[in-house]
C-alpha cells in the first residue's frame, strides 16, 4: 500500500483533489483529514493498516487501537483534500467554510466515485464531518472510524428537523448541478415571453425593465 495515485473530482468552483491506495475494486474507505491538514495526514497510517479479513459490521471508535482491532482487507483507500486544503480548489473569495460545506465535499466525491456504501474514517475535524455525513446518509456508511474526535453531537430536540432540511437541501443542490446545461440564447422577444410565462404577476413593461439588467447580450445579438 505504499504506492498511491492522485485523483481530481470536478466541482463548480474548481476541483476536489484526493490520493488513493490499493485496488480500485477493493472495499471503499474514504479518509477525512483534520483542521488545516490535508490528505497527506494519512500517508504514514495507510501503509500500516493490516490486510486480514476479519472486519465485522458496525460503527466503532478508534483511539490508539492495536492492529488486531482493525482489519480491513484489500481496501481501496481514498484520502481527500477538503475544499481550500491541500491541492483542492479554494471556494470563491468571500465564501465561508462551514462544516456542512465539507459534508457537501464528501457527498460530491462519493457521487463521482459511484460508491453506494463505504467505510468512513475521520481524524479530528474530519471525524466531525464524518459524523455529520453518517447522520445524514446512514444507509451509505457501513463502518465509521473516528480518530481523536467526538464525532457529531446534536441537540435531540433538533434532530428530526435538521436531518430532513439539511439532507433535502444538499440533495437538491447536487441534483440541480447534475442537470445544469449551457445557457441557451434567446431573442429579446422570446426572453421576455419566457419571463412573463414564469411570472404571471409581471406586466410586459415590468418584464422588459427587469431584462435590461437580467439578461446578457450575446455576440450574435
Amino acid at each position: 500500500l505504499g504506492m498511491f495515485s492522485e485523483l481530481k473530482f470536478p466541482v463548480p468552483w474548481g476541483h476536489v483533489a484526493a490520493k488513493a491506495w490499493g485496488p480500485s475494486e477493493g472495499h471503499p474507505v474514504l479518509c477525512l483529514h483534520g483542521w488545516l491538514d490535508n490528505a497527506n495526514s494519512f500517508d504514514k497510517l495507510i501503509p500500516l493498516l493490516p490486510r486480514g479479513k476479519s472486519v465485522s459490521s458496525g460503527w466503532f471508535l478508534l483511539q490508539g487501537c492495536t492492529s488486531d482491532s482493525l482489519s480491513l482487507s484489500d481496501c481501496y483507500y481514498v484520502a481527500m483534500d477538503f475544499s481550500g486544503h491541500g491541492l483542492s480548489s479554494h471556494r470563491p473569495a468571500g465564501s465561508l467554510y462551514y462544516f456542512l460545506d465539507y459534508v457537501s465535499d464528501v457527498r460530491r466525491v462519493v457521487v463521482a466515485l459511484q460508491w453506494r456504501q463505504f467505510t468512513l474514517m475521520g481524524h479530528s475535524m474530519g471525524g466531525a464531518v464524518a459524523g455529520m455525513f453518517c447522520f445524514l446518509y446512514p444507509e451509505m456508511v457501513d463502518r465509521l472510524i473516528l480518530l481523536e474526535t467526538l464525532g457529531f453531537l446534536l441537540n435531540p430536540e433538533d434532530t428530526e428537523l435538521w436531518l430532513e432540511f439539511e439532507r433535502m437541501t444538499m440533495d437538491t443542490v447536487l441534483s440541480l448541478e447534475a442537470k445544469q446545461q449551457t445557457p441557451k440564447a434567446w431573442s429579446p422577444k422570446a426572453a421576455l415571453q419566457r419571463l412573463l410565462e414564469a411570472n404571471s404577476h409581471l406586466t410586459a413593461e415590468g418584464g422588459a425593465i427587469l431584462l435590461q439588467r437580467g439578461a446578457t447580450e450575446t455576440p450574435a445579438g
